[in-house]
């Protein structure tokens, strides 16, 4: 049985080979996997370790998940994500860190990090409907609800600059400028009706189960 109707958009945004980072917005306990179900490329996600406990963490890991502990992400971490870009694959990092009302307004350095040291180009997501909540299922979207995931234009930083926090910090407000604009426009367009069927004919292969 189909759950939710799902529709991608901006597909052709994610770059066939190579490295690439992807940065969405998380409001929703649903988005991980609706993006590993929509991103037309496998992905790596760095997930809290909390989920990789009993036969979940298995399936977590035996799909190249990687835990994060959000209070000590340390070096080790950092090197299983450079590891996932170097090897020319895509790591999803999401700038926030948890949950929330997924407008970027509170970014974590991770994600510039990230983009600094690998040099990969950093393709914004945006998750819409996700963040509602149904009364079948707690904590998730009503069921047959229309969930969208917009895939935005690839941003690349500049490289090969000073490696001091304040360079860190600059990237990560350049990226989440970048971010907030990729959210409007995305918005804008899933609430213009026109606006999306044009969307869909170029780039949405149709609604996707989610199951």
């Amino acid at each position: 049985m189909k759950l939710w109707s799902v529709r991608r958009h901006g597909v052709e945004n994610v770059p066939r080979a190579g490295p690439v980072i992807l940065a969405p917005n998380h409001a929703g306990f649903i988005d991980a996997p609706l993006l590993m179900g929509t991103c037309p490329r496998p992905v790596h996600t760095l997930a809290k370790k909390e989920l990789f406990k009993g036969p979940v963490g298995w399936v977590l890991r035996g799909v190249g998940q990687i835990p994060l502990d959000r209070e000590e992400p340390g070096r080790d971490l950092l090197e299983a994500g450079l590891g996932v870009l170097e090897d020319n694959r895509i790591l999803v990092v999401f700038p926030e860190g948890t949950r929330g009302a997924g407008d970027f307004s509170e970014m974590r350095t991770g994600l510039a990090w990230f983009a600094l040291r690998s040099g990969a180009p950093v393709v914004p997501i945006i998750f819409g409907g996700t963040g509602a909540r149904g009364r079948t299922l707690a904590g998730l979207p009503r069921l047959r609800q229309r969930l969208d995931v917009v895939f935005g234009a690839p941003v690349t930083l500049p490289t090969g600059g000073p490696r001091t926090r304040s360079a860190l910090e600059a990237a990560t407000e350049q990226l989440r400028e970048a971010l907030v604009s990729n959210r409007a426009a995305a918005y804008s367009m899933l609430h213009d009706p026109e606006a999306d069927l044009r969307s869909s004919r170029r780039h949405d292969d149709g609604p996707e189960p989610c199951a």
